[in-house]
């Protein structure tokens, strides 16, 4: 048994394949930035909320009005923001984004109103668990939320607050939420069937997907052949790509700082740790 073998995550896995030298600041060097795209300031906020609107639910047995989940959401917005919050996207501004997580937080009320359809089990629910029988290779996530339609029947909801909206492909092949019904499955031993659920609020859209036996064992096997290609790993490049613009680690990235001497047009990548773009609270 490998000793001290860290737990892996969907976002661990992830960020080694869309870019080894990432994967090597955050996880090997353990390079801290405060910078934080508005993308995934917007997405904080509004899982907050819904957050709160679930317990709510749960604790009065009835939803706060819309009129209050906008006005809890301006509030938290302006308490969490900080100078270190970049908008990549120039044509866009603070109100913009502000706008668009108001309107995923109207979009799934008014969907979901009066939020009695199901039972809910879980917010915010930590899941840890094994792949193999041994315990060896160990994963761990964070459910947004977790649901008991009926008798043995539960569902695993993620909400998405980007504007990206995947094919019907890459959500029965998505990997996160078919690894949370792994865990789930052992520590629901009523679950006879599971129902995985993404909510893609900007959309106004809900997709869902669901897992044979035989697709969830190939899941297990793949994930830990990529937790052996990962820790056999000894060098780690950079990928270049889309995705760079948004790293955080632009500003200690080789390949950023040559990209941006090649081009005298472009903006030099900030410093690690401060924005390329200070922005008023509204």
């Amino acid at each position: 048994m490998t000793q001290n073998r860290p737990q892996y995550s969907h976002s661990r896995l992830s960020s080694f394949e869309n870019c080894p030298q990432k994967f090597a600041y955050r996880y090997i060097h353990k390079i801290e930035s405060e910078q934080e795209s508005i993308e995934a300031f917007v997405g904080k906020r509004v899982h907050e909320i819904l957050e709160r609107l679930y317990h709510h639910v749960g604790r009065y047995g009835k939803p706060p009005s819309l009129a209050q989940i906008h006005e809890r959401f301006r509030q938290d917005w302006l308490a969490a923001w900080h100078d270190q919050v970049e908008i990549v996207k120039r044509e866009f501004d603070v109100a913009h984004y502000q706008q668009l997580g108001e309107r995923c937080l109207e979009n799934y009320y008014r969907r979901h109103y009066p939020f009695d359809a199901d039972e809910t089990v879980g917010i915010e629910q930590m899941v840890q668990f094994p792949l193999d029988e041994a315990g060896e290779y160990r994963i761990r996530g964070i459910i947004d939320r977790v649901v008991r339609r009926g008798p043995g029947h539960y569902e695993i909801h993620d909400y998405k607050t980007g504007g990206y909206l995947p094919p019907r492909k890459r959500i029965d092949a998505d990997r996160q939420l078919a690894l949370y019904q792994i865990g789930l499955s052992q520590r629901y031993p009523d679950a006879e069937a599971f129902e995985l659920v993404w909510h893609y609020l900007a959309h106004n859209r809900t997709l869902r997907s669901t897992r044979t036996p035989e697709q969830l064992q190939a899941l297990r096997d793949e994930t830990i052949a990529q937790i052996d290609r990962i820790e056999a790993t000894t060098e780690f490049p950079a990928r270049t790509g889309p995705l760079c613009r948004w790293c955080e680690y632009r500003g200690i990235c080789p390949t950023q700082r040559e990209a941006s001497a090649g081009d005298p047009e472009a903006a030099p990548p900030p410093p690690l740790g401060t924005s390329a773009r200070q922005l008023p609270l509204l």
